[in-house]
């Protein structure tokens, strides 16, 4: 069971890996070009009900061209042994390609740029827009996964595990993740690797 004091504890322990990956993630908001945001952008599409660190075998710079021309059935098969649901997957990320030269344009207000993205790609909610927003520089916003959510139902922040049915839902779990982490001292970025990495065993993206 996670207690306050084991959270601090695992966080102090993962505090410079922690900090570290996330300058990576906001040197990407500077440094990365469109093709790039845009592979970013198709790993958070397949991440949902996958492994992260399995995905990113598959999404990766050196299968960008794919990502941006392949047909559908030769995209599907490409994503079919790294990720569950390859044939919508693969329909979302066809369909994404129109959204690439928007990429580097997004609000620089998180919330915005949030809402951009879930009210055009499809395949994103607010958990994969928050991540994919994450993974290129954006702060103060929080992915509302099952495993965050089992964690801070431990650490008695939620009352239950259930995960948020709609958006305003998504919202107010993540300010009761804001809150909780100004409560305990630490940044809610921070916050959400360090739980990412109690429940995975590292720190990745």
């Amino acid at each position: 069971m996670l207690t306050n004091k084991k959270l601090k504890e695992h966080h102090k322990k993962r505090q410079h890996e922690i900090k570290s990956r996330l300058k990576e993630f906001q040197n990407n908001g500077t440094k990365l070009n469109t093709k790039e945001l845009f592979t970013e952008l198709c790993f958070c599409i397949c991440t949902p009900q996958s492994k992260a660190v399995k995905v990113a075998q598959v999404i990766n710079s050196s299968n960008t061209n794919k990502l941006m021309c392949l047909e559908h059935a030769k995209l599907a098969e490409m994503l079919r042994s790294n990720t569950r649901f390859h044939n919508n997957k693969a329909k979302h990320i066809i369909a994404a390609r129109k959204f690439i030269p928007n990429l580097k344009n997004l609000s620089k207000d998180s919330i915005l740029a949030r809402e951009f993205l879930v009210r055009n790609i499809k395949g994103l909610g607010y958990k994969e827009a928050s991540h994919y927003l994450r993974n290129i520089g954006y702060r103060n916003l929080c992915i509302v996964d099952r495993h965050v959510i089992n964690l801070m139902h431990e650490l008695k922040v939620f009352k239950n595990n259930i995960p948020p049915s709609t958006p305003k839902k998504y919202v107010e779990m993540e300010q009761q993740i804001k809150d909780y982490a100004k409560l305990i001292n630490i940044d809610v970025d921070e916050l959400d690797l360090t739980l990412w990495s109690i429940k995975t065993g590292h720190v990745f993206k």
